[in-house]
């Protein structure tokens, strides 16, 4: 990248809480995750949901307007978060600036309702398209912020979101925008969805254990994967903003060559790809942390550490990742992660892995890489630094 792009705001929700204070102090318990069981066709199933105060949020978001009644929970959290992000990035609706939205499967909830009462009675109810279609979530937050910009919304699964920074940073460098939203939202905690990870052999099962997830943890003996919910946002602008919490300075992506629909090489070829784009003539030495995918999973796991030594050899930096905490939410768990990046930089404190051992922290916290990568291989990284380093 030439010129860095200031990343001047952000927002979240998620089961870490609803603001970024909350979040961090949420961080700070490295000794308790945020899982909950929750009955999924007659089995305690391990999940992470929004707290108390996140389910009113969007309950008083969905009653503030009629527009705002028949939305899905997705929509509904990027909304929120939106709003949150928009307001402290001190834009103005005057102001031009693209949305990216990404959500690996959209209205999931409302889907799965209309899907159901088709199967049932053989009709579905009016709205059941407009309110189910992916592109309606970046559509409502455009319309919440009264934008004038290109809305994109996208799903490339479970690395959409940083795909989505992607994308703002190439219309920011385009010159066609000088501002761009991005990020990803996402609600899975539903019957088909959780069905369909069992189905895959990757839900964790160990809802009696003290960590349901055992996240880089390489001496699992099962997949320990569950899904969480939530949203996060971030306020892209060019240039180095006074404002700026943070500051993108490398992007990379990679492709896996498919051999499977979920397939990732032993090696993670994507990731090797990604990260070295992103490092690009930045000293290995110089890269003090990365928040890795790592969802839960052998393979998930082992692939990306594998990539990951296969770039900086013994000297490996600091590595963490939030899945232990707060699970997989799919499209949105790369801006989630995301967010615990920006978090490290700003409070100069590294968030380790209750199972992984170099967790120590002897430096002073300045460049970051975040990693995401989806099913069939799509990895994206970006590279971002301390504003103030």
């Amino acid at each position: 990248m030439k010129t860095p792009i200031s990343i001047t705001s952000f927002a979240s929700i998620s089961a870490l809480g609803n603001s970024a204070k909350e979040v961090w102090n949420s961080y700070l318990n490295i000794n308790k995750h945020s899982i909950t069981l929750e009955d999924f066709s007659g089995i305690a199933t391990p999940v992470s949901k929004l707290q108390i105060q996140g389910d009113k949020n969007l309950l008083d978001l969905r009653n503030s307007s009629t527009h705002y009644k028949n939305l899905d929970r997705s929509v509904l959290m990027g909304i929120l978060v939106a709003k949150q992000a928009f307001d402290a990035s001190g834009w103005t609706s005057n102001d031009h600036f693209g949305i990216n939205m990404g959500s690996s499967r959209g209205a999931t909830e409302l889907f799965e309702k209309y899907h159901q009462e088709f199967i049932s009675t053989g009709k579905t109810s009016t709205l059941s398209s407009p309110t189910t279609t992916l592109g309606n979530i970046s559509s409502w937050i455009a319309h919440e912020l009264q934008s004038k910009g290109p809305e994109i919304s996208h799903s490339i699964t479970c690395s959409t979101a940083l795909h989505s920074f992607l994308n703002g940073v190439a219309w920011i460098n385009s010159g066609l925008t000088n501002k761009f939203i991005v990020g990803g939202a996402e609600a899975p905690l539903t019957p088909f969805t959780v069905a369909q990870m069992r189905a895959l052999k990757i839900y964790s099962t160990q809802t009696e254990a003290s960590y349901p997830c055992r996240t880089l943890d390489f001496e699992k003996q099962r997949n320990q994967m569950f899904l969480g919910e939530g949203a996060a946002i971030f306020c892209l602008e060019e240039g180095i903003s006074e404002n700026a919490k943070a500051l993108i300075t490398g992007i990379g992506y990679g492709t896996e060559v498919l051999k499977h629909n979920i397939s990732i090489s032993a090696n993670a070829d994507c990731f090797q790809t990604s990260m070295k784009m992103a490092i690009a003539e930045t000293p290995l030495a110089a890269i003090d942390a990365i928040v890795m995918h790592a969802p839960g999973t052998i393979k998930g796991d082992t692939s990306e550490h594998n990539a990951i030594s296969k770039i900086f050899g013994a000297e490996l930096p600091l590595l963490t990742s939030n899945k232990w905490k707060i699970g997989h939410s799919f499209g949105a768990s790369g801006a989630l992660s995301m967010e615990l990046a920006i978090l490290m930089l700003l409070h100069q404190k590294f968030i380790p892995v209750p199972f992984l051992k170099n967790s120590i922290q002897n430096k002073p916290l300045k460049t970051i890489l975040v990693n995401a990568v989806g099913f069939g291989g799509n990895a994206v990284t970006i590279k971002i630094q301390n504003a103030y380093l």
